[in-house]
Parts: C-alpha cells; structure tokens; sequence
C-alpha cells in the first residue's frame, strides 16, 4: 500500500511541475489521474500479477544501461545512414529481416518495436504473431543472423531488465 500512495504522490508531483501550478484543484486532479493510471498499469509498474517482471526499482536502476544502449545504437545507425547517403558505403541489400520474438512481454515488443524504430537504418514493420516473429525493414539486410543474434544479445543484456 505504501508503494502505491508514494507513487500517487510522486506522479502527482511529476503532473504539477509539468503544470506549473500548485494549486488545490490542480493537485486533486493531478492525484486522481495518477491514481487511476496506476490503478489501470499496476501489473506493469509493480509487477504483480504474472511475476515475470522486474520490481520498480530494479526497472529504475536497470533504464540507465539501457538509455545508454539505445543512445549508442542511435549514434551507430545514423553514422551507417550518413555513410549510404555520402555515397561513402554502397547501399547493399535492404530488406526486411524476420526476427523472433522469444520470451517477450507485449509491452517488450511494443518497447522494442520503439527502439528499434528510433535509430536511423532499421524500422519495425509488423508483428506476425502466427510465425511468433517481428518484421524489421533494415537499410543492410545482407546478413538477418547477425541482426537477429544483436536483437536477442539487446534484449537479454538491456531491455529485459526494463521492459520484459
């Protein structure tokens, strides 16, 4: 329960900085959205429920590594993209590349399907739930396995310890 009014409290906080006023209704309001969108995402942020997911603090803790390893891909996939339209690197074979999804939560898959949308070169096409596969449209699709092989090695490494 303590969990659960010091994360009232703290979005509250969040949404009357982001307001600019502190005022009483404002902060009422403030406290009933973030009770209700606690309420509605509890599984998520708590990980209750199925007990795969990582506690908040763990989360809290485990986003640092993975902000790192997004910003590194960004930084990576426009210098490839800089390079293709300098004429400095041939454009090989684009393509789209069927990657498994594994053990991923939708959330995950919806969080992966961020980032592997925000770094210039690669962007997340689909979801073929029949196959159990992510369809990602790449600038160089010549080698899928070394793409699939990083996919996982990304998700095992950062983001299961963020979004599972």
């Amino acid at each position: 329960m303590t969990r659960y009014v010091a994360a009232v409290v703290l979005l509250t906080l969040v949404y009357a900085l982001a307001l600019g006023s502190f005022g009483p209704l404002d902060l009422l309001f403030g406290a009933g959205l973030s009770a209700a969108l606690l309420y509605f995402s509890r599984g998520f942020v708590f990980g209750e429920g199925s007990g795969r997911g990582p506690s908040v603090l763990g989360r809290a803790v485990a986003f640092v590594p993975f902000a790192f390893a997004v910003f590194w891909e960004i930084l990576s996939g426009t210098w490839e993209v800089t390079l293709v339209t300098l004429h400095l690197r041939p454009l090989i074979q684009p393509g789209i590349v069927a990657v498994p999804i594994g053990g991923r939560t939708p959330s995950g898959v919806s969080a992966w399907a961020v980032v592997v949308g925000l770094p210039p070169g690669s962007f997340f096409v689909d979801v073929d739930r029949e196959r159990g596969v992510a369809l990602i449209h790449l600038l160089d699709a010549s080698d899928p396995e070394t793409f699939r092989r990083e996919q996982e090695d990304f998700y095992r490494r950062y983001q299961s310890k963020v979004f599972p």
